[in-house]
């Protein structure tokens, strides 16, 4: 099989995936995602934020947490998602946290909108907007007391690194 045959492979997988989670399950939305290292699919997961009342279960966050685990890290290095869709905000984020290589995705945020009526696009107006714009209030508060254990943190030789 030649490598366009592979990501053909892993895409129809997350899709396959995607109408698990909206049209078998109806455990969410239409989304799946694989996580691919080496050419080999290492997790899996499809969207289940109705099922489980849990916003965070989307696929790509489920594959990711999955991925981790098998790896024994916080970083997928060398990892490809494969996503039914375009990722939302904390899916892609979490993918930048993740260090993975490559995204590939099906469907666009305009299909979702249309053929989905997903209206949670307005998040990337949200964080582009200063906190004290934003539709959930943001205040400061104790800052000196966070900072002080930043402080402390930083001096720690064997402190977590990620």
């Amino acid at each position: 099989m030649d490598k366009n045959q592979d990501k053909d492979t892993f895409m129809r997988k997350a899709i396959d995936l995607s109408k698990r989670a909206s049209i078998i399950e109806k455990s969410g939305g239409v989304f799946g995602a694989v996580i691919v290292k080496d050419g080999k699919i290492i997790s899996e997961g499809y969207n289940q934020v109705v099922r489980h009342n849990d916003p965070t279960w989307h696929a790509e966050m489920q594959a990711i947490r999955e991925a981790c685990k098998k790896m024994g890290s916080p970083h997928l290095k060398g990892c490809i998602l494969y996503t039914s869709a375009e990722c939302c905000p904390m899916c892609l984020a979490a993918s930048y946290w993740a260090h993975l290589d490559h995204i590939y995705y099906g469907a666009r945020v305009e299909d979702s909108l249309k053929y989905g009526d997903f209206q949670d696009v307005n998040i990337l107006d949200e964080l582009r907007k200063d906190p004290k714009d934003r539709q959930i209030k943001f205040t400061e508060l104790l800052r000196p007391e966070a900072v002080e254990i930043w402080k402390e943190f930083s001096k720690m030789p064997d402190r977590a690194r990620y």
